[in-house]
């Protein structure tokens, strides 16, 4: 019998369980996949610890993985056994050895992604392609901001953005992280730490300030964050790993220059399966031309999942990291 990874009630990454998981066979609509990388994002945090709470316990976590399908149930078109696929997004299920899906999430890789470059990409790159296309149209002459530059999404966002023509700072914890996101593109790197960026952003500018700014941080970034924009700027909170932002005014936008505050999903912007397929393909395209490079910099087997979990709220990772089966 495969194994997975499952959680009978929410906390630390001590509740990450491995053991033996039966996911039966294809129902209706379904494909059952069998996994050979299984991605790792914050949002696992969130749904392990209760604080994106997961419909119903015990389960699997997880919301990205590639492989192979095996079977495929009664009505399904978009996929055949044999062909190699991804997916990123609900429903959850993905740390597990193999996994029934409903067929119309998943895409079908092109032969030059491999199952491992596709589940260290397919969240993360699908979630830059709405940032910089859908929430924010970023081309020449756009000035953004981008907060924990050196992550798995920011290092594609610097990329990308850069491919579009736009002016691209970030924000870093350490020296060597500012260099990893100098390294892919980020031209203005701003160590955090021991710079102020919205002074640094102001200085950049020319005073004027941002016209974008994707922050995945929450909390910790959000106040300074609207403080870096120009009138009629958008701030894109799309994450919040260091605590919830809690309750705002919407005032105080007006006061701050007519400012624009989204809070955007992937399952939003994927929902229908053609939007799926745009992202993705927009993605792959970036990828197969050299313009976004996407480099697996943590592999950990996926029985060990409480140890990944703690490396990435330790902050000990940067870029993409995977589970290997």
């Amino acid at each position: 019998m495969p194994n997975a990874i499952r959680i009978y009630q929410h906390g630390g990454p001590e509740v990450l369980k491995w053991e033996a998981f039966d996911p039966g066979p294809a129902g209706p609509g379904e494909a059952l996949v069998r996994h050979e990388a299984v991605g790792l994002n914050y949002i696992d945090v969130y749904h392990r610890s209760g604080l994106y709470p997961l419909p119903s316990l015990p389960a699997v976590p997880g919301l990205e993985a590639a492989g192979v399908v095996e079977e495929i149930g009664p009505g399904v078109t978009e996929v055949a056994v044999g062909d190699r696929v991804a997916y990123a997004g609900v429903p959850p299920g993905a740390y597990a050895e193999k996994r029934c899906i409903p067929a119309h999430r998943l895409v079908k890789l092109p032969a030059a992604i491999s199952s491992l470059q596709a589940a260290a990409m397919m969240l993360q790159g699908m979630t830059a392609r709405y940032l910089l296309k859908g929430c924010w149209r970023v081309g020449p002459g756009t000035n953004l901001l981008i907060h924990a530059a050196a992550g798995g999404v920011g290092l594609i966002v610097c990329q990308w953005a850069r491919h579009l023509g736009a002016t691209v700072i970030g924000t870093a914890g350490s020296a060597a992280k500012a260099d990893l996101a100098a390294a892919h593109g980020c031209q203005h790197p701003i160590v955090y730490s021991q710079e102020d960026f919205v002074g640094r952003v102001k200085e950049i500018t020319g005073g004027r300030g941002v016209d974008v700014v994707y922050d995945s941080v929450g909390q910790a970034t959000f106040a300074k964050s609207l403080d870096c924009l120009r009138p009629m700027g958008m701030l894109v909170s799309f994450g919040q790993s260091s605590g919830p932002i809690g309750l705002l005014d919407p005032s105080i936008l007006a006061q701050k220059g007519s400012l624009f505050l989204t809070r955007p999903t992937l399952m939003t912007y994927t929902a229908r399966r053609e939007d799926l397929l745009e992202h993705a393909a927009d993605l792959f395209e970036v990828v197969l031309n050299g313009a976004v490079k996407v480099e697996v910099a943590r592999r950990y087997p996926l029985a060990e999942a409480s140890r990944a979990h703690r490396d990435l709220e330790g902050r000990k990772t940067t870029g993409s990291s995977v589970f290997t089966l």
